[in-house]
Formats: C-alpha cells, structure tokens, sequence
C-alpha cells in the first residue's frame, strides 16, 4: 500500500470513520494521521512493525475500537487513557513489558486482548472498570494474581501460558467472574481454596497443566461445590 493508497483509505474513512491499515511492515504512524479530523471509530493498524503510538493518537477521542496487534511495541503510550470512548483494545502479539495507570480512565472498555506480549505484572489498573467482559493475558511472564483482582468485573479472564504460582483468593469477590483459565501455570493445588471454590461465581475453571494432578484437585474442600455450579451451567446451555 503507497502513499497514493493510504491518502484514499484515509479520504473514505472520514465518511466512514473506519481507517484499516494492516499489514503494511509499516514503522511509524501514517504522517496524514497526525493532523487527521477527530471522526473515527474504528481504527485498524495491526500487522506493522511500529514500536511506538505517537502522542496524536490521544486526539482521535471518538475511538471505539483500536487494533494494534502484531506490532513490536514494547509499550503503551499514556495517551491511550484519552481514548475515553473505547470499548475494544486489541493489543496481542506485541512485546508490552508495562501498561500505562492511565488505562484505568476507559471506563467504557469492553474487551481487552493482551495475548503473547511480555508483561510481568497483573494490570491492576483495569479492575474497577465496570463493563470490561473479557480480560485475555494468556502468553505473558506474569507470576502473580494480586488482591486487586477481586475489583474485575469481567465474566472470563484468561491467564493461561503464563508463570503464576501465587494466586489471591480475592478472585472469590470478582461479581460476574464465570471463567478463569489458568492452564500451563506453576500453581498447586492448594492455590484454589475453598473460598474459590464455594464461594465464587467461577463456573467454568481452566486448570490443567499446572503443579498437581487432577485426583489433587478434586480431593479439594470445595470441589463439589464448584461442580455443582458447573453443571447447572451445562445443564442450561442444552
């Protein structure tokens, strides 16, 4: 895709307000985006090559939708905490380490996608926000989930193909939390207390591939409980 291209992707998206660059082994932002009227909703650039989203990209404040998978960016520029529209953040197959605290200031977010990046650290600043509904942090270094998860109001949080081996019970709290997908951690089995296990909503639990075998897990004080929350989960679905 040329200059001449991008000018005319750019030319009907101000009709449309979906900009769709991808696949382009890009390394900056399109130069036309910086001084670009505030009229998209939707914007793609996933596929590229950029290492960095330049400050701009805080102006195009009716975002709702971002993809920026399958870049190399190593971080989140703080400006995306300006995006205060957006309900989808698609940022899998990057090299993230951080997030910016600023993403906290989405409120409207809805799903986030952080899939095969590099962050070490459960980001706390997405709990509290009342209608995101999946969390995906699958294929990440993260250790540890910590008391902070019980603000999450998601209804599945995938944290499998991590390094976990501490898990907060505060997960029990979180008010809509069905699914949690912890396979391929380093948890044992007396990570899932009877507190998770009787007390939660957690219908549908992930686990295999972790520390203990499954005759461990369901010996656990709780299990049946659990079980019977999965099953009248299945029971409904036919």
């Amino acid at each position: 895709m040329g200059n001449k291209q991008i000018k005319q992707h750019l030319e009907t998206a101000q009709k449309t307000g979906i900009l769709k660059i991808s696949l382009q082994r890009l390394q900056e932002f399109p130069p036309q985006l910086k001084a670009y009227p505030n009229v998209l909703k939707t914007l793609d650039l996933s596929e590229n090559r950029f290492e960095r989203v330049p400050d701009e990209l805080g102006k195009l404040t009716l975002l709702k939708h971002l993809n920026l998978s399958g870049n190399r960016l190593v971080e989140l520029n703080e400006v995306v905490g300006e995006l205060a529209k957006l309900e989808v953040l698609l940022l899998m197959d990057n090299m993230l380490t951080r997030l910016p605290k600023t993403l906290a200031n989405c409120t409207h977010l809805k799903t986030v996608n952080l899939s095969n990046n590099q962050l070490k650290e459960f980001p706390s600043m997405l709990c509290g926000l009342k209608q995101l509904d999946v969390l995906d942090l699958s294929r990440n270094k993260i250790t540890d989930v910590p008391a902070d998860v019980g603000g999450l109001y998601v209804t599945e949080l995938n944290l499998n193909q991590n390094q976990i081996s501490s898990l907060a019970e505060d997960v029990a709290a979180c008010p809509k939390l069905k699914t949690l997908r912890l396979e391929e951690n380093c948890l044992q089995a007396a990570a899932f207390t009877p507190r998770i296990l009787k007390d939660s909503k957690i219908c549908n639990l992930a686990v295999d591939g972790n520390l203990f075998n499954s005759k461990q897990f369901t010996d656990l004080d709780g299990y049946d409980v659990y079980m019977e929350r999965y099953t009248a989960v299945r029971k409904k679905m036919f």
